[in-house]
């Protein structure tokens, strides 16, 4: 198999016309850290920016061990059936000594992974916060150009900092499994409050009566936080992704979704407050990335480290007098 080009008009026209080794190219220039990979993926963007904004877009987190990537196949094989091509975008934990993804969705998710409508992309989340890798965005517009109608984004699960894919998709669900209280209280209020579609996984066998219990806890618990949208109130469903049951019931909730704040424009509003969003998050990832490259802050930043760590400088005086540093005149 020969290696897609990097000449931005081939990646660019390889894009419009669906093809995956250009979409995945055009990914990985997205994701690199290079200068002159950044320009190209830019210009790629941009290019290719008129034919986005059409898919159905559906973050998906949950708990280690609730069936995310189980769920997601047999999702993802129901919305195909349904005629239409899937894109997932499946961030992984990242490994501290290379970088790389450790998981890898695409060894659990082999069915899926053959189908030739589904296009499925790992990504190691590199430590950023929000559970999503930082070029998540970009590569769900590229997918979207490259004619993949629904983009499910699957984060590296839940917590305090693992709500950022509610600000890039349009519907949020979050995967529980069967359980009682306990379980409930350890769900964070915030991700709660940021749910649309609540999905009880495991909904079989054994567990068949701990989901309705569960399925009807959070169904009260939904109803006492404040609404997200005008005309949508949070679903709570209950599943069982291993034998396929009450997978067209979230397709169909999420079609549902769709058609009540489209109707009326809620999902435009929000689309724009979530491309102002990601301009103001660029900005505070660009200038970051400048700070540490700069060759004062470089060279300064070994001793003011020091001296914080030995307690003998506050961290507030210490980060103002790197910022002075960043920002004096060349």
């Amino acid at each position: 198999m020969t290696r897609a080009p990097d000449r931005p008009s081939e990646l660019i026209e390889g894009i419009r016309a669906g093809d995956r080794r250009s979409l995945a190219r055009a990914i990985t220039l997205a994701e690199s850290t290079r200068a002159d990979h950044r320009d190209l993926a830019d210009e790629i963007l941009e290019a290719v920016l008129p034919a986005t904004g059409g898919a159905t877009r559906v973050g998906i987190s949950g708990p280690p061990g609730v069936g995310k990537s189980t769920f997601i196949e047999a999702f993802g094989i129901h919305v195909i059936e349904e005629g239409h091509r899937l894109a997932v975008l499946a961030v992984d934990p990242s490994s501290r000594r290379s970088g790389g993804s450790i998981l890898g969705d695409k060894t659990r998710m082999t069915e899926l992974s053959h189908r030739p409508e589904a296009f499925i992309r790992p990504s190691p989340g590199g430590g950023h916060l929000g559970g999503v890798a930082r070029r998540t965005r970009e590569a769900m517009l590229l997918c979207e150009a490259a004619g993949f109608d629904v983009v499910l984004v699957e984060t590296i699960g839940v917590g305090q900092s693992e709500v950022a894919v509610a600000d890039m998709v349009d519907l949020f669900a979050l995967l529980v499994a069967p359980g009682g209280g306990d379980e409930l209280q350890g769900i964070k209020r915030g991700i709660m409050e940021l749910a649309d579609l609540v999905i009880v996984n495991k909904a079989d066998g054994d567990l068949a009566a701990a989901a309705g219990r569960t399925r009807a806890d959070y169904a009260s618990a939904v109803h006492l936080l404040r609404p997200k949208w005008r005309g949508w109130a949070t679903e709570v469903l209950a599943v069982s992704a291993l034998a396929g049951a009450g997978i067209d019931e979230v397709w169909a909730a999420i079609e549902r979704f769709c058609a009540a704040l489209g109707a009326d424009g809620e999902l435009v509003e929000a689309r724009a407050a979530q491309a102002t969003a990601w301009l103001w998050s660029e900005v505070g990832d660009t200038l970051l990335d400048r700070f540490r490259e700069d060759p004062g802050v470089a060279e300064a930043l070994p001793a003011v480290e020091a001296e914080v760590a030995a307690g003998r400088l506050a961290p507030t005086r210490a980060a103002r007098r790197l910022l002075d540093v960043f920002s004096r005149p060349r």
